[in-house]
């Protein structure tokens, strides 16, 4: 799905990834784990083509595609999806209004309606929520609902969630985890986390470990729950 061959990505002239290297499989759940400046959520907006992280070295190649030098938007085209840390309102601009522009002509406006409201309610989002502008008023639990809605609906093979289970009480937890689960055919997800909460509901494929920059550790399922009890120390 992805192949991440010897990553150098610099933000400004501070080097933050350092010969990253790392196969994510199609049809896996990956967790990335580290310290507060590790690196996590750079190597999310890299994936992502985000301008502000440039890549002094080495490569991305998504499915046949080399995507190291392509906008952001032609890799969301490809099927990369990001859910930021703390999604953004949109002032006058419901979910469906967002998802209508994203798709352009792909889906039939009614048949795109219905499909909103069949995925808000598996996820438990209220039904005003879609009729308000996008994350106005919504808890931080109601905004990665809505995160996770969007993705679906765009249907991305690699999605990467950066941090979605900060401030998110334990029934949106489980409602992520579990359309996550349901809904991994053909897909390849990235949860970028610090603790192992969302972890407690979706079992990961596999536990990457960064430190200043560079993978140090690659385990199971159960390198999560060892450094929930342990912490980091002891494994880097």
């Amino acid at each position: 799905m992805l192949k991440i061959k010897n990553l150098h990505v610099n933000v400004g002239k501070t080097s933050i990834l350092e010969g990253f290297n790392f196969d994510f499989e199609e049809g896996k759940v990956y967790a990335v784990m580290g310290p507060n400046g590790s690196g996590k959520s750079t190597l999310a907006f890299t994936i992502a083509g985000h301008p502000g992280y440039q890549i002094e070295k080495g490569s991305l190649r998504f499915g046949n595609e080399d995507i190291t030098e392509l906008s952001p938007d032609k890799r969301a085209q490809a099927g990369v999806f990001l859910s930021f840390q703390s999604p953004l309102s949109l002032s006058g601009v419901t979910v469906f209004q967002l998802l209508r522009i994203a798709l352009g002509k792909k889906k039939d406006p009614l048949a795109l309606k219905k499909e909103i409201e069949s995925v808000a309610k598996k996820l438990g989002i209220k039904k005003e929520l879609l009729e308000r502008s996008l994350n106005e008023g919504a808890s931080g639990g109601e905004k990665k609902k809505l995160e996770m809605l969007q993705a679906s609906i765009l249907d991305p093979k690699l999605l990467i969630f950066d941090e979605i289970d900060t401030g998110v009480d334990v029934d949106a937890l489980k409602k992520i985890a579990k359309y996550m689960h349901d809904n991994k055919k053909g897909k390849t997800y990235i949860i970028i986390t610090h603790y192992n909460r969302i972890l407690h509901h979706i079992k990961p494929d596999q536990v990457l470990v960064l430190k200043n920059g560079k993978l140090v550790k690659t385990g199971a399922a159960k390198l999560a729950q060892e450094i929930e009890k342990n912490g980091y120390e002891r494994y880097i």
